[in-house]
């Protein structure tokens, strides 16, 4: 079996290909690296002025070293091997987006510290109770939500209650798995 890339090998890679350098970067994109990366390595501290960073479809079992990006706005991780959100605490208080589709995860501990976090496609993990969903409530920002395709989602769109009972618990979302949020006001006569 080829061994993994490491972070520095794909960034690397990715200064001859893109001709910037890493570390002035303001996008930086390791997808689809072959063989796949497995490890947030420590590389990535390198990435000081990254905004978005695209890990998506690699191999990756852990969310780490993400502490010295410090204005990383967008995290691409979906189509990895993720079974839980530690490591994020570190980006708390930038992150505004966190792609993670396609991924194990089961648990959403963790997701709290996520403070400016306004969208999060999470759709196809293990999520299967509302004690995990009702987590996302903890998120001030959160406006649109991906989450078809978690067990949770399944269950309830089945019966047709799904959006309902997610919006009721998710109060300020205005997007939920694509569609657009639809909120009855009851408007009150002012005489």
């Amino acid at each position: 079996m080829a061994k993994a890339t490491t972070i520095k090998e794909a960034l690397a890679k990715w200064e001859e290909k893109s001709g910037e350098k890493a570390a002035e970067a303001l996008e930086v994109k390791l997808y689809g690296q072959i063989p796949p990366i497995e490890k947030m390595d420590a590389s990535l501290s390198t990435l000081i002025n990254c905004e978005k960073l695209s890990l998506s479809t690699n191999c990756i079992e852990k969310i780490a070293n993400l502490n010295g990006l410090k204005k990383l706005k967008i995290l691409s991780l979906g189509r990895n091997n993720i079974k839980n959100l530690n490591g994020l605490e570190a980006v708390g208080e930038t992150l505004e987006e966190l792609w993670i589709s396609y991924n194990l995860i089961e648990k959403l501990k963790g997701i709290h510290a996520m403070k400016q976090l306004q969208v999060l496609y999470m759709s196809n993990n293990l999520v299967k109770d509302w004690a995990e969903f009702s987590k996302l409530a903890d998120l001030p920002n959160l406006v649109d939500l991906v989450f078809v395709g978690n067990p949770l989602e399944e269950k309830y769109s089945s019966e047709g209650t799904w959006v309902d009972e997610a919006t009721r618990r998710l109060t300020r979302l205005k997007k939920l798995d694509g569609v657009p949020v639809i909120k009855q006001v009851e408007e009150e006569a002012e005489d």
